[in-house]
């Protein structure tokens, strides 16, 4: 397989994921999440039920010490600081090591858009956009639409 079925294969699992929690998840979104070292599926998640755990922090816990220098697969961008104080899950993830990591969409929120990303690279993370984009983004159509009318509130 090539590198590039292989980012494909591990997104549509994170979309697979993510796909049954639409409409469960409160005011957050539902996302999806991979991570995946050496190959291999080391943590996997979904937002939670009411809108927390997020699928990042969920999967990271999975993967433990594995996390250090993976790949990570997200439906949607990583949210880069949470109201609650709490440590955003872009933190969460330079806190882990990760070694780079795929964003199918971007947040449409205006209090989130970019942060999460921002956060990523400035820690050193690559990260690379877009991948499948247009399978998730169906995911996401409530919550864009809602994102310009309520404020964010994905923490």
């Amino acid at each position: 397989m090539t590198a590039a079925t292989e980012h494909a294969r591990f997104m549509r699992r994170a979309i697979a994921l993510a796909a049954p929690r639409v409409g469960v998840t409160g005011d957050n979104p539902a996302v999806g999440c991979v991570i995946v070292s050496g190959g291999v599926l080391v943590g996997e998640a979904a937002t939670g039920e009411g809108g927390r755990p997020h699928a990042e922090e969920q999967a990271l816990d999975q993967a433990g010490s594995k996390a250090r220098g993976a790949l990570v697969y997200v439906t949607l961008e990583p949210c880069g600081e949470r109201t609650s104080g709490a440590a955003s899950c872009a933190l969460r993830l330079l806190q882990a090591g990760v070694a780079e990591v795929f964003i199918a969409c971007s947040d449409a929120s205006p209090f989130a858009s970019g942060r999460g990303t921002a956060r990523l690279l400035g820690g050193g993370v690559a990260v690379s956009r877009g991948l499948l984009e247009d399978e998730a983004a169906p995911l996401y159509a409530a919550y864009a639409h809602g994102s310009e009318i309520v404020p964010e509130r994905r923490d």
